[in-house]
């Protein structure tokens, strides 16, 4: 791998070649040259060494600003440290888990989130040093260029079956989470849209992908749907990137006639939307998709051809030496169409994660047999497209039969008045599940329940349905948080149908 690809590096030499074009904007109207930036980032790594941080120190980033974010990501690198961002919803007892798992030796912390640092400091012997975003110093000696088998950062899973992990990512795992999206999605001066935050993989994915090809990074700080189009119009942005169901509420908006009356060309997405066609025509873009996580850039991905609306693509012909497989609880290959957890390995170093970090139980768990276990559940056609079914712990165990909540939510979907919903187990009175769904809408339960009951099979048929204000989810990519569904359990408001 070129070690010029490299985000870091990528950022030395565009400021060499085309040093006044804008690198860095936000849709307030602030902009960076990659000239500048590369600047900022000699003194930001400069301000870390004279702090007394040694090459490979641990440097959290705790920083509300996306283009601050993504100065700090990128100075902690050239100064040859590892960076560890923080999720800025973070406060208390889960800041303090993110900054002891990781062992952070300093944290870069903006003015507005300070005082929760304050709160959780004296709990943590490891972190030393508190700088501000802005810390700077006169730039000496040479500078680091990252090489693809070093650590990048230390990143965090969503903690949706436990207590959060810090992936090991090296910075050849890092170029691979944006690796995926045809060649043409970012030229050298054209512009990506990005919504997403600066501590989650997609987002740090998206700017080393503009890093790497020369382009224009466009941060709209928190997505706005209300305000996406308009934006985009304003920055002049020819491709954009959205996560979770970002695309859902974008197709929801009414009509507008100029819908279509947009810069953008192409869009990044995941996943597709049933009405993905009608997506496209509306608002006159191609869009492409992938599979990914924290722990595995993208090694499933479609083109612009993107395919049924349901799959996350096919394995990569330009990736190198990557396989997947389909396998049982044995880790034994299933027959194509049947379901079983998605593995993955590679034969190129460096391009999955190295492990998580301080725990080798959980590293060895994974990567058991030689292959990393996604513990996701998919399935494979005739085609060779991939369809992801479930998270292995969301399936739903009913009288023996596995039910994908995933299958379940598409049907209630279909209802009039559904805006969101989640199926998930509750536990039965033998020792497996009920399938219960919570329902975000203006949606009469017992109607939904009589719909789903004829058209759905049997044992799938959810017997609980609670109609909720709103279905609780991340800050980040707004993911369902299933768990929390899951620990509340059947309530008083809930509609039972061997009750009704």
């Amino acid at each position: 791998m070129d070690r010029g690809s490299l985000a870091p590096n990528a950022v030395a030499r565009w400021a060499s070649e085309t040093p006044d074009q804008v690198f860095l904007e936000h849709v307030d109207g602030r902009t960076l040259t990659y000239a500048e930036v590369d600047d900022r980032l000699d003194r930001g790594a400069a301000a870390l060494v004279a702090a007394g941080l040694a090459p490979g120190a641990h440097v959290a980033s705790f920083v509300s600003d996306p283009i601050d974010g993504a100065l700090v990501w990128l100075a902690v690198a050239r100064a040859g440290m590892v960076s560890v961002p923080v999720n800025t919803a973070h406060v208390g007892r889960m800041l303090e888990h993110v900054l002891r798992v990781s062992r952070a030796q300093a944290i870069v912390v903006s003015t507005d989130l300070t005082s929760r640092v304050d709160e959780v400091f004296g709990a943590l012997p490891d972190l030393q040093v508190v700088l501000a975003p802005d810390a700077s110093a006169r730039p000496s000696g040479e500078r680091h260029l990252v090489a693809p088998h070093e650590t990048a950062m230390l990143l965090f899973t969503s903690g949706t079956t436990g207590p959060s992990k810090a992936v090991v990512v090296p910075w050849a795992a890092a170029r691979g989470y944006w690796g995926w999206v045809p060649a043409d999605t970012v030229g050298r001066g054209e512009a990506l849209f990005v919504p997403m935050p600066m501590f989650h993989n997609a987002g740090l994915g998206a700017l080393q992908q503009v890093a790497w090809r020369g382009g224009r990074f466009i941060h709209q700080g928190r997505f706005s749907a209300m305000a996406f189009w308009d934006d985009v119009r304003r920055t002049g942005a020819t491709a954009a990137a959205l996560v979770g169901p970002m695309t859902g509420v974008l197709w929801a908006a009414p009509r507008r006639a100029d819908d279509a009356d947009n810069p953008l060309q192409r869009m990044i997405l995941g996943p597709m939307i049933p009405e993905m066609e009608a997506f496209e025509a509306r608002f006159g873009v191609r869009v492409a998709t992938c599979y990914g996580m924290t722990e595995v850039p993208a090694v499933i991905a479609t083109g612009w051809e993107h395919g049924p609306w349901a799959t996350c693509g096919r394995l990569l012909d330009g990736w190198p030496g990557a396989e997947v497989r389909i396998v049982d609880e044995l880790d034994f290959e299933v027959p194509t169409g049947e379901v079983g957890e998605l593995i993955v390995r590679t034969s190129e170093p460096w391009t999955l994660n190295a492990g998580y970090y301080g725990v080798p139980e959980a590293t060895a768990d994974a990567w058991r047999n030689g292959w990393f276990h996604t513990g996701d559940a998919f399935r494979q056609d005739d085609d060779g497209w991939f369809y992801f079914v479930d998270r292995m712990k969301d399936t739903i165990r009913r009288r023996g039969e596995n039910i994908s909540s995933f299958e379940v939510e598409a049907f209630v979907l279909d209802f009039p008045g559904v805006v969101g919903c989640a199926a998930y187990g509750v536990p039965d009175a033998f020792g497996g599940d009920e399938v219960m769904v919570a329902v975000e809408g203006d949606v009469d339960a017992a109607e939904l329940g009589a719909h789903l009951a004829e058209r759905m099979p049997k044992y799938m048929t959810p017997r609980y349905i609670d109609v909720v204000d709103e279905l609780p989810r991340n800050a980040t990519t707004l993911r369902l948080q299933k768990f929390v569904l899951r620990d509340r359990g059947v309530t008083a408001t809930t509609w039972d149908r061997e009750r009704a």
